[in-house]
């Protein structure tokens, strides 16, 4: 990685600064793409925007910034976004700070902000490089998500596509997944979407498949897979609750999908599940009614109070090695509490149903 230190000023930096919302923002007389497609949107609080107005004013030093160098001699913005779309409105009139505009300010104090110089390194690479510098430089303001790393750098025609599809404000995927009940959780301008469309393809390899897609046209591939998962998703359940926007429905989706299910049996099912207080994870409900795991539903936990009463009760004997030539009196840390009737068949995870078993003898019978 070719890293260079340059120090330019503002009223060079904001050169024919043209703001297009989510279309695009420009500046450095156009040859700075300050947020590329695959950026996020401008996230900043009013707090945040006039904190570094203030910062400039003082003549304090704001945090460096970094710009990649593109083969045609322009830039992209990889960090310092916000910051730099802060200048650029107050130096546009678009916000007052203490009640003066930009505008409103002496020539002196304009002349100040105008000349303050911004520290910006240059940054030439391989993707590979970019990469895994992004995820180790200590990132100022509002951290960039996993996500936003990834797509600084598998920029590319597919990537521009598929922010159209999933990372706009009310973009496609975003009024697919909510139209009847939100089924994806997170924010489409913070990549969320995206992230999760592409973990649920590539089984969590979500580098591997920008990687291996960065240059192709477009990413209906992608988005078609996305309505696969979506209308699987609602015909097999079809009553919507606000725990699905927790589900990974992808990953259901790729192991189930050819398989035939009954809905109207899997919703009686899920409403009952729903009514189980034992069940402290109902969002993992969905996963446990198809892969039948019980790890995905959080089952209550025995309390210390029940432990020690079916210990009391036992004497400390394990009644599954009581006869064997084993230790017979077990102290209570050498032992685990289990369901006498298992939680699938019934059973409530209850004081008078609960038996402790020595650590071996509950790890055989739990198949562990």
């Amino acid at each position: 990685m070719k890293i260079e230190l340059h120090k330019i000023s503002i009223s060079k930096v904001i050169a024919d600064y043209k703001d297009s919302a989510e279309e695009g923002v420009v500046a450095y007389g156009g040859k700075l793409d300050i947020r590329p497609k695959y950026q996020r949107e401008f996230v900043y609080k009013e707090k945040q925007r006039n904190a570094v107005i203030e910062t400039i004013k003082n003549n304090f030093p704001l945090n460096v910034m970094y710009w990649m160098v593109r083969e045609d001699s322009g830039y992209e913005m990889l960090d310092g976004q916000q910051r730099t779309i802060s200048i650029g409105q107050y130096v546009n009139g678009d916000f007052s700070l203490n009640n003066r505009f930009f505008h409103n300010l002496t020539k002196e104090e304009q002349n100040k902000i105008l000349d303050y110089e911004l520290m910006i390194y240059f940054c030439e690479g391989s993707d590979k490089e970019r990469l895994d510098w992004f995820r180790i430089i200590n990132i100022a303001g509002e951290k960039l998500t996993d996500q936003e790393i990834r797509n600084a750098v598998y920029t590319g025609p597919w990537l521009s596509d598929a922010k159209l599809k999933f990372s706009k404000s009310n973009c496609a995927a975003y009024l697919l997944a909510n139209d009847g009940g939100q089924l994806v959780s997170g924010s489409p301008i913070r990549q969320e979407y995206l992230e999760t469309a592409l973990s649920w393809i590539n089984n969590g390899n979500i580098e591997d498949y920008m990687a291996k897609h960065q240059h192709d046209n477009s990413a209906d591939k992608l988005w078609s897979y996305f309505q696969n998962v979506i209308e699987w998703t609602r015909k097999v359940f079809a009553q919507y609750r606000r725990e699905m926007s927790n589900v990974p429905w992808g990953v259901l989706y790729n192991q189930f999908k050819d398989i035939k299910h009954d809905s109207n049996k899997l919703e009686k099912e899920i409403s009952k599940l729903m009514q189980d207080e034992d069940v402290t994870k109902k969002s993992g409900i969905y996963e446990y009614v198809l892969t039948r795991n019980e790890k995905f539903l959080n089952v209550r936990a025995f309390t210390d109070k029940m432990k020690r009463e079916a210990y009391e009760r036992q004497k400390g004997i394990c009644p599954f090695c009581k006869g064997g030539n084993r230790k017979r009196k077990w102290e209570i840390e050498e032992m685990e509490a289990d369901h006498i009737k298992p939680w699938h068949e019934g059973g409530k995870t209850t004081a008078e149903n609960c038996q402790m078993l020595c650590k071996q003898c509950n790890r055989t019978k739990s198949g562990i």
